[in-house]
């Protein structure tokens, strides 16, 4: 298991798609996250290959490729010798060394872009929450009033960014057909009403346009439900194109980063259990018409 910090999956988990409400989806770079991702770049250009040509040789997506050598994503450990087969030994040897100088800021943050990296090359995404909607399902109404009520406070500038962060990671529903999408809700994050009548109208009608994409299930947890695996709390799982299962939680601003094998098949229990404990696909829709109708 690894522990991190900051924004995340709920917040889905949140900034992603994971944090709890706040956390950073993008939080500030760091010198040598930056450092490696130039290194890296400037090997493959070296090697003239484009981001196009070496993507699918290192089996990684264009677009996360185009985040490692930004910054903007922790390389995950078999990029490394991935890339040494493309790029030869020496090269190799060149970004092992200068992964050894990567520091995760804040403890915590880096721990996020791994798990933002896992999830835009993931095959499966699962998705258990009963704090907050998961940010890939948040409409930007319902996200600028998590925001809103973050504390500490965020500036004005720091509030955009986050905004702009979780919007931005919506279009994984959009750009992963062949990826399958299964979320969990509790029903009280609907009957909450946070921020009002209107927000939740977005909220609810947010949720009816995902649910109908062909890869996307919803389900709600009814509010009355005796047998209900959920008490451990929120739940991320996401299957990778080497059908190998990762999870991560959240809360009040910590992650952790579950690849532990037997961890990770414990969540995938929970989380199967849930889907049979929670209303249908079709039920849940017609649940939230009716709420939906009755605002």
């Amino acid at each position: 298991m690894a522990t991190g910090n900051g924004g995340g999956a709920g917040g889905s988990a949140g900034q992603g798609g994971g944090g709890i409400g706040g956390g950073n989806c993008e939080p500030e770079l760091s010198d040598s996250l930056r450092t490696f991702g130039a290194v890296l770049k400037a090997l493959r250009e070296e090697a003239r290959l484009t981001q196009e040509q070496f993507a699918p040789l290192v089996r990684y997506s264009v677009a996360y490729i185009a985040k490692i050598e930004q910054g903007k994503r922790f390389p995950p450990r078999d990029l490394l010798d991935r890339s040494e087969e493309v790029l030869g030994a020496v090269a190799g040897r060149v970004l092992k060394a200068a992964a050894r100088s990567l520091t995760r800021t804040a403890g915590l943050a880096s721990w996020f872009r791994q798990w933002a990296g896992i999830e835009e090359e993931a095959i499966s995404l699962y998705a258990y929450e009963c704090a907050v909607i998961p940010g890939l399902l948040q409409p930007e109404p319902y996200i600028r009033a998590l925001f809103d009520r973050r504390l500490p406070p965020l500036s004005e500038e720091q509030f955009e960014q986050q905004v702009t962060a979780r919007l931005e990671r919506q279009r994984l529903l959009a750009e992963r057909p062949n990826s399958t999408f299964s979320f969990v809700v509790e029903q009280a994050l609907l009957d909450r009403r946070l921020a009002g009548a209107e927000v939740t109208y977005a909220l609810l009608s947010n949720l009816l346009d995902a649910g109908r994409i062909r890869n996307v299930e919803i389900q709600v947890m009814p509010r009355l439900q005796e047998d209900h695996s959920g008490f451990e709390g929120p739940l991320y799982l996401a299957e990778t194109v080497e059908n190998r299962w990762v999870g991560y939680v959240e809360a009040h601003d910590c992650s952790m980063l579950v690849t532990d094998t037997k961890a990770a098949s414990a969540m995938l229990q929970r989380y199967g259990k849930m889907r049979s404990q929670a209303l249908s696909h079709q039920a849940t829709a017609s649940l939230l018409e009716q709420m939906r109708g009755a605002l």
